[in-house]
């Protein structure tokens, strides 16, 4: 979309590119793409964003190669936002950048890793905000991939109780909660752990009783509640939305079986940052060269979110598991 097509076709509320507060750095301007554009792109030609295909969504390891993983799940969190922009008439170059840098800074193993890095780090661990820092300051070898100040807040406030400065922005947050709910109820059949019959008749009767109707209700709950003011999901679907949420915390979430290896993730990155903490220099280069800068803890704790969960695996065994020896 160009300046003048969004001029012309966006919304009075819309966020346009003229407006935006720029980049940390300046850039010189593309001559084809937009700067929401270019921030795209950039984002998905990143490390890290290649990077969350081998990073769980909710199952550890799962050998059904149809469970989602955390980029399968942005790119559903994608299709969402831009269908919620489009049909808002809101910044779909803007919206789809943040949505796709949303979770750049998740660990490896999900939340589990993350509430780990959490219980290590002072000041504890957000994935939100390590996402932030990986597109500020830890992509291109530690120069950031410098994104609009507008996606950059779309990318921090996508998750709890903050909110995007953006309408745009403040869809990713709407666009991820629909797409997890329904996709780890998709996934939750799959492992055995929910039958359709278990969700709950009066949050099935109001948002429907399939994945497609669900999400079409949802989607069109925030189009109703987004027309003026903030970005919402208009009543009795936004509760019924919330209660469905509830629901896969207490049954998923936070079940035994789903969370069976948690413990152990908690053991792996335990060993493996203190491991960093007594090898600073077994660091990769990249981050070494920001201890003296941003300190050791910090920067073992970018390389070990930085890790897919293969990754993290195969480093621990090489690190703690013994070798067979042979002649």
């Amino acid at each position: 979309m160009t300046l003048l097509m969004e001029e012309t076709q966006l919304c009075g509320r819309a966020f346009k590119t003229a407006n935006t507060a720029g980049r940390l750095r300046y850039a010189e301007p593309c001559p084809v793409r937009t700067e929401f554009q270019r921030d795209r792109d950039r984002i998905t030609h990143s490390k890290s964003f290649r990077r969350l295909m081998h990073k769980m969504q909710v199952f550890i390891d799962p050998k059904d190669d149809h469970y989602r993983t955390r980029l399968t799940h942005t790119l559903e969190v994608v299709q969402i936002a831009r269908t919620l922009a489009r049909a808002l008439r809101l910044n779909e170059d803007l919206t789809e950048a943040a949505a796709l840098g949303h979770d750049l800074g998740h660990t490896p193993f999900g939340h589990s890793g993350e509430r780990a890095l959490d219980q290590i780090m002072a000041g504890g661990f957000r994935h939100y905000e390590q996402s932030l820092r990986v597109v500020d300051t830890l992509e291109n070898d530690g120069a950031g991939l410098n994104l609009t100040a507008e996606v950059r807040d779309g990318i921090l406030n996508h998750s709890g109780k903050m909110k995007a400065a953006t309408l745009e922005g403040q869809l990713v947050k709407f666009a991820d909660r629909i797409a997890y709910i329904n996709h780890d109820i998709d996934d939750a059949f799959r492992a055995g752990l929910l039958k359709p019959s278990d969700i709950p008749e009066d949050l099935s009767a109001m948002l429907g009783d399939t994945h497609s109707k669900r999400i079409t209700t949802m989607v069109s709950a925030v189009i109703a509640g987004g027309t003026e003011g903030d970005i919402c999901m208009v009543e009795p679907y936004g509760s019924a939305m919330m209660a469905l949420r509830e629901f896969m915390f207490e049954k998923v979430y936070t079940s035994p079986l789903a969370k069976s290896e948690d413990s152990k993730v908690a053991l792996l990155i335990e060993y493996l940052f203190e491991y960093y903490k007594k090898n600073p220099q077994k660091l990769p280069p990249e981050n070494r060269q920001m201890i003296e800068r941003d300190g050791e803890e910090r920067c073992i704790c970018d390389h070990i979110a930085a890790m897919t969960d293969r990754y993290a695996i195969s480093t621990f065994e090489e690190i703690y598991v013994p070798k067979v020896w042979s002649i």
